[in-house]
Formats: C-alpha cells, sequence, structure tokens
C-alpha cells in the first residue's frame, strides 16, 4: 500500500523519532555518549572500569535533545584517548543524529561527513569513498575495533555511534587503504531497564519494526544485557521493465551479555544474525553527456534476480585491571557470511539508446566468506624521565576464507517492452568445482602517547605486519609519528605522518580473460601527511576542528572496459589526494544544534603514461553536508540538512562528468510523556524539493537518487 503525502503531511504533528533511550554510559573501551534512555543520563557504566557493584549511579533530568558532541574516539588510538590529544582528523556520527535521521543504512549515516563519498550501490551493497580512496569491504570497516567483512548493508539499529577515522591507520590496525577507516561503535549492556519499541513507514508502504531492550539480570547488576531485533520490508522507488517495483525483506537480531565476574574483570558476549533478501539492481546506465538513458526509475535487471544474504556475528571480549597504572584487553570475533545472488546480469552495449537490444547473461553464484580476528591490548600509564607516557603495546589477527560456487545459464537478448524472459533452470549446487582463496596476517603494534608539559604532547609509534597467502606473501614495517601544541586546555594544533599497507590479491594478474594476464603486481602502500587544528568554543559545548592532508598511494589497480567488452587491468602508479576539511559539531546555542562540515579535494594519478592527471570516478572537488536541529520547546524540535556534492567523473577517462547537486531534508520531532512512558514521534522530508540528482557509480551502475520521500515513525520507551 501506499501513504499519499497530503496524507502524511497532515500527520506531521503525530510524526515520530526513534529516538532510543538516553543512556550515557562512561566507559574505558567506549567513551562516547549513548542516546538509549530519554529522560534520564546515567554515569559510571562498569564496562571497562570496576564493577558497577561498587560505583554509585547518579540519574540526572536533563534536556531530551542532547548528544550532538562527542570527546572521545576509542578506535582512533585504541583507547581512551580525548579528540584533542590525538593527532588525527577524527568524526565520531552519534546515535542522536543516526535516530533523527530515522537512517537504516551505513549510507545514510555517513552523508553527514562530507570527508565520505557514496560509490555503486548495485547489489544491495554500499561502496565509500573517503578522501576520494575507495574503502575496502575487507580492510575499510572495523566493528568495536575488529576488522569486518562489509559486503553488505549493516545493521545500523545495532549502533550507537560511528567513528570516521581519516588517513593510513595500518599501524594499529594492519592492512588498510589510505583514506582511512569506519570504525562502528555498537551499543552496550545498561544497569537501567530499558525497553523501547519503534514503527517507522514510507509512502512506498515500506516497513521497519525495532526493539531494544537492555538492563541488570541480576539483584547485583554484575550480569547485564542489550537486545536488538528488527523486521523491516522496503518497496523501493524504482521498478522492474515488467513494472514491479524492487522490494527488500530484512531480519535482524543481536545480543550483547557483560559479567563482572569481579571488581577487576569484565567479560562481554556479542552475537547477531542477519537475513537480508533483495531483488537486483545495479543500477542505470548513462550516455555520453552523463544524462540517464530512459527513465530514471528503469532498472535493467530481471525482476527474477536477486540476492539472499545471511550474516553471523559472535565472540568475545574481556578486560582486566592489572593494577592503578595497566590494563588488559582482549577480543575475539568469528563472522560468518553467506550469499546467494542470482543474476540476470545485463550488459550495457556501447553507444546504447533507449530501445536498443541488450544482452543478459544470466548466472547463480554461492559465496561463502569467513572472517576470525582477535587482538591483546596492553595499556598503561606511567611517568618516566619526568615526563608522562600513555603506552599501547599490542597484537591483532586475521584468518581469511572465501568460497564461491557458481553455474551459468543461457544469454539471451532483451529490449524494453518486450515480455519478461523466465527466470533461467540454473542452482550452483549443480557446480562441482569450487574455488577457494585463504589467507591469514597478523601485527605486532606499538605506540606512546608523550606528554611533555602541558602545552606539548609527542606521539610514536610502529608496526610489523606479515601475510600468509600461497602466492602474495606479504610483510611490512610501518611508522607512525604526531607532535600535538595546546596553546590552551581547550584547543589543540598539531602534525602528522602516517603509512598504510595493502596486499594484493595475487602477485600476478591471475584472470586468464584479463588482456594483461600473467603480469607482475606489487603490493600498494600509502603515507600521508597532515596539519590540522582543534578548538572547543561555547564552554566546551562546540567542536570546530580543520585538517589539511596529503596523501599519496602507488601501486593502484584500475580496471578499464572496451566496447568488445574485453578489459585491461593496470598498475597504474601512484594515486595523489590532497585536500582540507573543516567541520563543526555540538551546540551553537541552548537551542540550536548543528554537525557540519566542508571538504575540498584534489585527486589525480600521477607516474603513468596514461592516467597521469586523471581523476579517480566519484571523487568531487567540493562537497559539504549540514545537519542541524532547533529546540521550539522542550518536547517539539525541528530538523533540517543541507547535503551537497560537487561534479564528479563517471568514467577513469573523465569524459563523463556527473552533475553536482544539493539535497535538502527536513523532520520534525514530538515527545509525549506519560506517566512511566515516553512517546516519540517524528515526521521526515527527504529530497525536500524534488531534486533530480546521480549519487555514486559509473556509467553502467550509477545509482539515481530517490524523490522526494517521506517518512512517519513512531516509538514508545518503557
Amino acid at each position: 500500500m501506499k501513504f499519499s503525502p497530503l496524507f502524511l503531511a497532515v500527520s506531521a504533528i503525530l510524526s515520530s523519532t526513534a529516538v532510543s533511550a538516553n543512556t550515557v554510559a562512561n566507559t574505558a573501551d567506549n567513551a562516547t555518549n549513548t542516546t538509549d534512555a530519554p529522560t534520564a543520563k546515567v554515569v559510571a557504566d562498569s564496562t571497562e572500569t570496576k564493577a558497577l557493584k561498587d560505583i554509585e549511579v547518579i540519574q540526572v533530568k536533563g534536556s531530551y535533545f542532547n548528544g550532538y558532541k562527542v570527546d572521545n574516539a576509542n578506535g582512533a588510538l585504541r583507547g581512551n584517548i580525548s579528540l584533542l590529544e590525538t593527532a588525527q582528523s577524527v568524526t565520531v556520527i552519534p546515535a542522536t543524529v543516526i535516530n533523527e535521521q530515522l537512517a537504516t543504512t551505513l549510507g545514510e549515516v555517513l552523508v553527514n561527513d562530507a570527508s565520505l563519498t557514496a560509490g555503486s550501490k548495485q547489489r544491495n551493497r554500499e561502496v565509500f569513498s573517503l578522501r576520494g580512496f575507495e574503502l575496502s569491504s575487507s580492510n575499510g570497516y572495523l566493528r568495536d575495533g575488529h576488522q569486518h567483512w562489509s559486503h553488505y548493508q549493516q545493521p545500523i539499529e545495532t549502533l550507537e555511534s560511528i567513528e570516521v577515522i581519516k588517513g593510513p591507520s595500518s599501524i594499529l590496525y594492519g592492512q588498510s587503504g589510505p583514506g582511512g577507516l569506519v570504525n562502528m561503535v555498537t551499543k552496550k549492556p545498561t544497569t537501567n531497564s530499558i525497553f523501547n519499541l519503534g514503527l517507522d513507514v514510507d509512502q512506498e508502504g515500506s516497513s521497519r519494526l525495532t526493539l531494544d531492550a537492555g538492563g541488570a539480570i541480576t539483584e547485583d547488576e554484575s550480569l547485564r544485557y542489550r537486545a536488538n531485533l528488527v523486521k523491516q520490508d522496503v518497496t523501493y522507488q524504482r521498478e522492474y521493465q515488467n513494472g514491479e517495483q524492487r522490494e527488500r525483506e530484512r531480519f535482524l537480531g543481536a545480543l550483547v551479555v557483560d559479567y563482572d565476574i569481579n571488581d577487576d574483570l569484565l567479560v562481554r558476549f556479542h552475537y547477531d544474525k542477519t537475513n537480508d533478501k533483495a531483488g537486483l539492481d545495479t543500477g542505470a546506465w548513462l550516455d555520453d553527456d552523463g544524462n540517464v538513458i530512459g527513465d530514471d526509475k528503469t532498472i535493467r535487471d530481471m525482476s527474477w534476480a536477486f540476492t539472499d544474504i545471511t550474516v553471523e556475528n559472535y565472540g568475545v571480549d574481556a578486560s582486566y585491571i592489572i593494577n592503578d597504572a595497566w590494563q588488559v584487553k582482549f577480543g575475539y570475533n568469528e563472522q560468518t557470511f553467506e550469499r546467494q545472488r542470482f543474476e540476470s546480469a545485463a550488459k550495457k552495449p556501447s553507444d546504447f539508446v533507449e530501445g536498443d537490444s541488450y544482452t543478459s547473461k544470466p548466472y547463480d553464484r554461492f559465496d561463502d566468506w569467513q572472517f576470525t580476528t582477535s587482538f591483546i591490548d596492553f595499556t598503561g600509564e606511567f611517568e618516566l624521565a619526568g615526563v608522562e607516557h600513555t603506552l599501547l603495546v599490542g597484537a591483532n589477527y586475521l584468518d581469511y576464507y572465501y568460497g564461491q560456487l557458481k553455474v551459468k545459464g543461457e544469454s539471451f537478448e532483451y529490449s524494453a517492452g518486450q515480455v519478461e524472459p523466465p527466470r533461467p533452470d540454473i542452482s550452483y549446487t549443480t557446480d562441482d568445482s569450487l574455488y577457494t582463496s585463504e589467507y591469514d596476517y597478523y601485527g605486532i603494534y606499538i605506540q606512546d602517547l608523550i606528554t611533555i608539559n602541558q602545552k606539548w604532547q609527542v606521539m610514536i609509534g610502529g608496526r610489523y605486519d606479515k601475510q600468509s597467502k600461497t602466492g602474495a606473501d606479504n610483510e611490512s614495517l610501518l611508522p607512525k609519528a604526531g607532535v600535538l601544541y595546546h596553546p590552551s586546555e581547550n584547543a589543540t594544533f598539531y602534525a602528522s605522518y602516517s603509512e598504510g599497507f595493502e596486499p594484493q590479491s595475487s602477485e600476478t594478474i591471475n584472470d586468464d580473460e584479463d588482456l594483461n594476464y600473467g603480469m607482475e603486481i606489487d603490493a600498494m602502500t600509502s603515507k600521508q601527511y597532515e596539519l590540522g587544528a582543534k578548538w572547543q568554543l561555547l564552554d566546551d559545548r562546540l567542536l570546530l576542528t580543520t585538517a589539511i592532508f596529503d596523501i599519496t598511494k602507488s601501486g593502484v589497480l584500475v580496471t578499464e572496459y572496451n566496447e568488445d567488452d574485453s578489459y585491461r587491468t593496470s598498475q597504474v602508479g601512484e594515486q595523489r589526494h590532497k585536500g582540507f576539511e573543516v567541520a563543526a559539531q555540538g551546540a551553537v546555542t541552548d537551542k540550536l544544534f548543528v554537525m557540519a562540515s566542508m571538504m575540498n579535494l584534489d585527486a589525480t594519478y600521477e607516474n603513468d603514461e596514461e592516467y597521469t592527471g586523471m581523476t579517480p570516478i566519484d571523487a568531487p572537488e567540493w562537497s559539504a553536508s549540514l545537519w542541524s536541529r532547533y529546540e521550539l520547546t522542550e518536547n517539539l524540535a525541528i530538523n533540517a540538512g543541507a547535503f551537497y556534492e560537487g561534479e564528479r567523473f563517471a568514467n577513469q577517462d573523465n569524459t563523463v562528468v556527473k552533475d553536482a547537486y544539493t539535497r535538502i531534508d527536513v523532520g520534525a520531532t514530538y515527545k509525549i510523556a506519560l506517566q512511566n512512558t515516553d512517546i516519540n514521534l517524528r515526521f521526515n522530508v527527504q529530497n525536500l524539493l524534488d531534486t533530480d540528482y546521480l549519487a555514486g557509480g559509473g556509467t553502467s551502475n550509477v545509482t539515481v537518487g530517490d524523490g522526494i520521500s517521506y517518512r512517519l515513525a513512531v516509538q514508545v520507551a518503557f
């Protein structure tokens, strides 16, 4: 069913927010504010410190609308270190903003940081670039500090914040790209009882039902839990050529349990499972002028094409306070990712115009990824030679396995207006030739934040990293250094240098259909120089940051496709990205809150005969984002946002340009308190001006931005 715009507009006064309870947990492993209890701020969680039974829990009544500004990012330096003591650009997107925007995908959250740009969304997954470099599914994402396989749409409902760590971070996390990392911080168990139910719908008939519950299991509060359940059904605006709209079904279940074994030892167990099935949409096709061929809503895939994903994560984390100065943390996680992808695999012909026929090459494919990660960190604070040291010594490990089964069907021709061909009678289960790929790597790292005096700090570190893989063994030794100057207690200027390392999947190009089959390739390396400044203003309620960066990546692989469907992969020398960022986050006044950012980027290939001077796909020169909230009353607030992307190239030859655009979003939140129950109502309008725009992707897989859409939500907190 559909809801008319008029009905939803009239319903604005009854609209909702899925804002969770505002529970603020001051923990040593996660010093960000969680927003999980609308009426209370809980100080002193036991997560990495003493057991809660020895700590007084204080509940403070405060503003319902808070939580824009975050002072710490645990993922940046693997410890509870202030952003003002971090010689690196880091953005933390808190749950308050995630919930106000009714975000259901990672892309809807990351739009709040202008340094991130979206790539193609084909095959029900999201791709992002950070500072112009694409984030890899295998090493571009973390969850609570664990390397996380991210080849699917992440379960946003389990997160309390997202940390965007910019620049090479291989010293602490191993293989990672030059743009940086995205660390997803999950919700943790609480001592106070929470039980939140939420429902949101849109004008297409999509719905999402959520449950977020937590609290103490035992009377002494030493055993606590946090649980999330999500059932989502999505109907998209784009349609298959037989008139059916694309649909998606998703289920999520997650549980985290904390147990204080004694005053010094905490153990955390976690488990989550995601089932996500959706019709395929590999994106729209562009002509040489950067315009969509045919209707913006047309899907070239057949309606029977789909992807079906099942992801499970389970593991344990522990922290032990050795003494007043030293602490040890341990983490272990196993992730299994199984996916069936039944493709119609439409191929865009050169010079294609609407009405022409095109070839589809269907296949049924099964992918099995298995990620096992672990780490151990020793952290200590001590004084030596008259200066203070915050020392981290640790190691991490990854075991990777991938298996694939694939069966191809017969190709067929199709053109608009024809009857859709039936789904081929093929199944991956008949493939008796399993393709596999395996590797493991480990790293040992050390980092020391040296406080010379109140004004000067120095950060130095290094890492040894080794990958073991048949035909692709690699090892590296990486340094990192930074200097911080604090002219006052609420300001920091810093300079830093860091390096990154990414082994290739093999030592040669091993695709026998590639025109450069057999060519030797080297590992990719990167280095970054960064200058930055951070200021806490307006009684420390507003954080301003700025950074200038210069990143060079060597050994980049680029695949170029020819008109006859042949392709050639080349190692195009260097890729250099220079630019600057400016951001503001927090309270401007007692009623006005903002999260704003802007980036200027100069991204080019260098030292290559074919690509020198070219700009990578989806690397705009200018990008900006703004999300704001203004409190009209204690219970009523309005939101307004603007998201700008400058011109971007849609192909490697830089001949096809996607136009710049600005998307305007608005929303409103109203809170009703009924005895012991809080009811939160929210109404959001995305793309208020119904702007036509193209998001990420190239000439044969571009994402077409949705037109104006409405979201209505209600959340009840018991």
